[in-house]
């Protein structure tokens, strides 16, 4: 439904409305990767005796990496086009592999469920999903509008933002049969995911990644990680 907007917007928005539109799509990750991802990943670690901040740090820190990694990768692809076009390829990345450690929470919690734990009712487990359909609402229009200002046609840009979502079930389904093997490493997935959405965001705020890009990012991102981990552990 969120992908379906590019069907009432033009893909030529007056500059003060597609900044505006940015600025939407920025405050929807932060949200995400911080409420949807990283004090998940703290509950989920202090329900196991893990230190809270441990799995949320360490995901997060591999998730930064791993998409300066990819982000190098596709840089060579997309040598040639826009630095504005390279910025939304990585958006759309960021906004699917986050969809996939949130249906694993979705899976998991209702794999507890049929497992017949008392931690968890059939109300708190319907509670999360639709709490996580609708926060997907606008993602979805964040992934299919911005890839339609890039020239690709409406359809598809559709169809591109659908194919964003799809993960999530996917991970539901597969945590749901493999429970046993999925769950114990939800908590670092969830904050792998956060550290994707935040360097999508990063991105934004950085320009186009040339010169001390990436010595910038690694440095707010061990910033983010160290006062994080401060404020869990002092309480």
């Amino acid at each position: 439904m969120g992908a379906a907007c590019v069907f009432f917007f033009g893909r030529r928005t007056n500059r003060r409305v597609q900044r505006a539109i940015e600025g939407f799509s920025t405050g929807v990750m932060v949200a995400a990767a911080i409420w949807s991802l990283l004090i998940p990943s703290m509950e989920l670690a202090r329900g196991r005796g893990i230190p809270a901040a441990v799995p949320a740090a360490s995901g997060f820190l591999c998730g930064i990496v791993c998409f300066l990694l990819c982000d190098g990768f596709i840089r060579k692809m997309m040598a040639g086009r826009s630095a504005e076009s390279h910025k939304k390829i990585i958006s759309v990345f960021a906004v699917a592999v986050h969809n996939l450690p949130e249906g694993m929470a979705v899976g998991a919690i209702y794999a507890e469920i049929l497992c017949g734990s008392n931690a968890v009712d059939l109300s708190a487990a319907l509670a999360l999903s639709i709490g996580i359909a609708v926060q997907n609402f606008p993602e979805g229009a964040i992934v299919s509008m911005p890839v339609n200002s890039c020239g690709l046609g409406k359809a598809r840009s559709f169809l591109v933002g659908a194919l964003s979502g799809v993960v999530e079930p996917i991970g539901a389904v597969l945590t749901l049969l493999a429970a046993g093997l999925a769950i114990p490493l939800l908590p670092y997935l969830l904050g792998f995911a956060a550290g994707a959405m935040m360097y999508a965001v990063l991105k934004e705020f950085t320009g186009d990644g040339e010169g001390g890009d990436t010595s910038w990012v690694l440095a707010f991102s061990a910033g983010f990680v160290l006062m994080m981990s401060l404020d869990v552990f002092l309480g």
